[in-house]
């Protein structure tokens, strides 16, 4: 049987550890490349932040399975065992332009039940984390269940993409929401988004397209807090697939998909 609170405990050793990395590289010249398109980026720091966890990983923990965003871990088909998902810069282009606004993401599932997440906003040394069972934690600080708030009252995370027209989406449907809610924001790192769902700053997220190192530990942190994650569809969450992602406390979320996305 794993030890999840010494699992938990060296992944938290390594976050901070890679974090005060990428702090220190800040006076540094960063080494910028794009992926599938000139705005989708990774540096240096990226791939060096990828192979230091992914080394700690496999040194400690052989038997168990890699997936990371830029491809340093194992070839995943299942989420059989257990399997670590990581991030290491969600946010790559705020942290090329701002310095701010990214995080590192590491979710660890057994046979596809989340049992570890941490989320470590970096320049804010903010670490979100949770075990399953046990409660979610922003530093020593324990989240306290979500209480929904009328939609009038709710800020919810929308990149203005998706209130325009584009092939992914239906705007028309995103457009009334955003005009229904008090606010809208968008802070360019899924994994912030999912953390501060998780902890009341936020009342909900959508967006239309996420990885699963994008959502992984978000997940984890949102179940011990009695938030709501499903597809905009209202479907279950892929976890291994590209997904449509709308979470948000419980109440927001059913308003929402019934009168709104599914009118």
């Amino acid at each position: 049987m794993a030890n999840w609170s010494k699992i938990e405990s060296d992944a938290k050793s390594w976050i901070y550890t890679a974090g005060e990395t990428i702090r220190q590289s800040f006076q540094n010249v960063l080494q910028i490349q794009s992926k599938s398109n000139p705005d989708d980026l990774v540096t240096n720091m990226d791939k060096e932040t990828e192979q230091y966890l992914i080394s700690k990983i496999n040194e400690t923990y052989p038997e168990h399975r890699i997936l990371g965003e830029e491809g340093f871990g194992h070839d995943i088909q299942s989420l059989e065992g257990i399997v670590w998902i990581v991030d290491p810069i969600d946010g790559t282009m705020n942290f090329v332009h701002q310095q701010r606004n990214f995080a590192i993401s590491i979710g660890i599932y057994e046979d596809g039940v989340g049992q570890v997440g941490l989320i470590y906003d970096v320049v804010h040394d903010e670490l979100y984390h949770a075990v399953r069972g046990k409660g979610a934690f922003m530093n020593d600080y324990k989240l306290p269940e979500l209480k929904d708030v009328p939609l009038n009252q709710a800020v919810i995370a929308l990149n203005a993409t998706w209130v325009m027209e584009n092939k992914r989406f239906n705007h028309n449907l995103l457009v009334p929401v955003a005009k229904a809610v008090r606010g809208t924001r968008s802070y360019g790192s899924a994994t912030l988004e999912f953390a501060y769902v998780a902890s009341g700053r936020l009342d909900a997220y959508i967006t239309l397209r996420l990885a699963p190192w994008d959502f992984a530990a978000g997940l984890i942190l949102l179940e011990e807090v009695g938030a709501k994650a499903t597809t905009l569809d209202g479907e279950k969450i892929n976890l291994l697939g590209q997904n449509s992602i709308f979470v948000a406390k419980k109440g927001i979320h059913s308003t929402i998909l019934k009168d709104y996305l599914h009118k």
